[in-house]
């Protein structure tokens, strides 16, 4: 049941992640622009773009690799990326939360209404790596062992 929301998970999660990738990189560009702050931009926000296009890339294989090139999708891979993109996300957010602060009136100051809301997004995509991780990993405890081919052994049952 469940189930038949992951493709609807997949594409909020990749427009999700285009949104994070444009807000970061604007955040980006007021350290380097001639108008902005000066110098180079803050590692934490070059971690959530890089987040960003990882999460595009996982979600490339994730959901497209199944359908289409089933012969070099494996679920554990699956899953191990999943994990790290799970991972990478709460680390870049909690990150970026850190560095902003707590709640700030803006006043109007795009940079800074930029970053609270690339915060918002990444704890919204943690979120939705978190269920499809959880998704992923309860599918493969199901199907565990069942490659495998049982014995055929002509013992009687009870034997």
């Amino acid at each position: 049941m469940v189930a038949r929301f992951v493709p609807i998970v997949h594409i909020v999660a990749a427009v999700f992640a285009i949104i994070e990738l444009g807000l970061t990189a604007y955040v980006s560009s007021g350290y380097s622009s001639v108008f902005g702050f000066g110098g180079y931009s803050p590692s934490r926000v070059n971690f959530m773009i890089f987040n960003s296009v990882w999460s595009l890339l996982v979600l490339a294989y994730v959901g497209l690799t199944p359908l289409y090139l089933t012969s070099i999708f494996h679920k554990l891979a699956a899953l191990a990326l999943n994990i790290l993109t799970t991972i990478f996300w709460f680390a870049g957010s909690i990150a970026l939360a850190v560095w902003i602060g707590g709640p700030r009136h803006c006043y109007g100051n795009s940079y800074c209404g930029s970053t609270e809301a690339a915060v918002v997004f990444g704890f919204f995509l943690w979120l939705l790596f978190m269920f499809l991780t959880v998704l992923d990993a309860i599918e493969a405890m199901r199907s565990r062992g069942h490659g495998a081919t049982p014995k055929n052994t002509n013992a009687y049952a009870g034997a």
